[in-house]
């Protein structure tokens, strides 16, 4: 597989990409649409920074692609809904800046409190001048964060250090989990009031755009500082020109505008306004962390493992992957060996959870195992991205759903598959934390270890069915590496599950089928 590297990724944080075997790395300068395009359908894979343009052009053409990877957090510069039209995993590194971002904000906030560029830049003229550059102390100070992730908590922690105030807005985070980190949440009219510093820590959306505009800023106190190093747009430069003008802002901070390059805005023309390029995760540190980051996910991706940081598939938290990620391979594992069960058109896959898992987000688990089910049925790629979207287009209906109550197991996940011929239901755990197995077939109690080569041989629960089955095995010097059978009454019906260390052959399948009290046999392969 082919990876194609622009804009200056860190060629240290490359090491793992050029360590896999089966990876070759071809690392090239910034290259323009149409220099793109005419190259990309060589590529598995591609790693940008900033500056390359992902556009749907390019995407179309990308016939062998599997994942862009952005060495940093935005991915502004890719055409995220046309990467997940095509199936495209877009991965990103957003943990890899997060010191360097915030590292930078408080840079530039002590910088507004005590006037450094200014007065570097006035001594350098050739002038002494103490009077002009009286400034603030940070201590006891209010500062006003505005989205408290990783990096508003990341700067929350080092306020502290400084003794200020914190106080902060943020819609998605509950109050506990603020108090943790030594802030107190409050509305946003609130903060905007009685914030001495305003720092913003947002993406860029529809409802953050703006978010301080003319109406947040006739909200704040006068003297109040501002800083933005977060997303161009999330500030409104016009109405912070007006409050600048006006002196109610006593001074402000940016390292991102709405459009960049910038070079002439209006505001350079304020003593008090400092700015940077754009420098936020500009450290020798932070470049080699996203490198590193980003390599890795590719690594994932271009193996067809679950990567934690796709921005196209629903986000999780560490908290989160921490629950989930047991789950993952059981999930796909099970998804697998379901569709191999299963005859006829599949219209409905429902899934089930059970024990501790049911009040969980399970979402990602049940993308999982829909990508393990619809692997193995169709011919088309399959990836955590584009497998709702394939089941869907297929009108396969897939149902997800919390059981109530206590189980036999600690935690369940049961997945059930109807089509218009016939209904199966396999339920799967892991045992410790990364041992899966499937528990259940069609409620009949079995404990079979999901891996590799399996004969499914629903039969009638009477003597030499066992025997004939594993004789006609053996002959094609198969050997059984593992068997369960499972029954609920004597007499009626069971289920065997073999494992086997190699596929049972098509021309014996017909001789286990015949034997008598033998109902169906099926190969399967995870």
């Amino acid at each position: 597989m082919k990876v194609l590297v622009l804009d200056g990724v860190e060629e240290e944080g490359l090491a793992a990409l050029r360590a896999e075997s089966d990876i070759e790395v071809d690392v090239r300068n910034k290259l323009t649409e149409d220099e793109l395009v005419d190259i990309i359908a060589d590529y598995d894979g591609m790693i940008v920074r900033s500056a390359t343009k992902v556009t749907a052009r390019v995407l179309e053409q990308a016939s062998k692609l599997k994942v862009v990877g952005r060495a940093g957090v935005g991915v502004d510069n890719i055409d995220v809904a046309a990467a997940t039209d095509k199936g495209v995993l877009v991965v990103n590194a957003p943990d890899g800046n997060t010191i360097a971002a915030a590292e930078h904000t408080i840079a530039m906030m002590m910088s507004l409190a005590r006037n450094i560029p200014q007065a570097s830049n006035t001594l350098r003229s050739g002038k002494w001048d103490k009077k002009s550059f009286m400034g603030v102390e940070l201590r006891d100070k209010v500062l006003g964060i505005i989205g408290l992730g990783r990096i508003g908590a990341a700067v929350a922690k080092r306020a502290q250090g400084l003794e200020m105030k914190v106080v902060a807005y943020d819609p998605y985070l509950t109050e506990e989990k603020a108090q943790m980190l030594g802030a107190q949440l409050l509305p946003l009219d609130e903060i905007l009031k009685m914030a001495d510093f305003i720092t913003c820590h947002i993406p860029l959306t529809k409802d953050s755009k703006y978010i301080l505009g003319e109406k947040a800023f006739s909200l704040m106190k006068p003297g109040v500082r501002v800083i933005n190093c977060a997303r161009g747009g999330v500030v409104d430069e016009e109405a912070l020109y007006e409050a600048m003008q006006t002196g109610k802002v006593a001074g402000a901070a940016l390292d991102v505008f709405e459009k960049e390059p910038n070079t002439d805005s209006p505001l350079f023309a304020f003593n008090n306004f400092i700015a940077t390029p754009h420098l936020g995760a500009s450290t020798s540190e932070a470049q080699l962390c996203v490198a590193c980051d980003v390599s890795q996910e590719l690594i994932a991706a271009l193996h067809g493992e679950f990567v934690k940081n796709a921005v196209n598939i629903p986000s999780m938290s560490p908290k989160v992957m921490a629950t989930v990620k047991p789950y993952l391979n059981l999930a796909e594992k099970m998804g697998k060996f379901c569709a191999q069960l299963i005859d006829g058109r599949v219209s409905k896959v429902e899934v089930t959870y059970s024990g501790d898992l049911a009040n969980q987000e399970v979402a990602p688990i049940t993308t999982t195992l829909i990508k393990g089910f619809l692997d193995t049925i169709l011919q088309v790629k399959v990836n955590f991205v584009n497998a709702p979207i394939l089941a869907r287009n297929r009108g396969i209906n897939v149902v997800q759903q919390q059981a109530t109550g206590e189980g036999d197991y600690a935690n369940l996940i049961t997945v059930k598959a109807v089509s218009d011929r016939e209904e199966i239901s396999v339920a799967g755990t892991n045992f410790g934390k990364v041992d899966p197995r499937i528990v259940s077939v069609d409620g009949y109690h079995v404990d079979a270890i999901p891996e590799g080569h399996m004969l499914y041989v629903p039969h009638i629960d009477k003597p030499r069915i066992i025997g004939p089955v594993c004789n006609l095995i053996g002959a094609h010097n198969i050997n059984i590496s593992g068997m369960q059978v499972g029954r609920k009454i004597i007499g009626g019906k069971a289920v065997m599950l073999l494992n086997v260390d190699a596929p049972v052959p098509d021309e014996t399948m017909p001789e286990i089928a015949k034997i008598d009290g033998v109902l169906s046999v099926r190969n399967v392969s995870i």
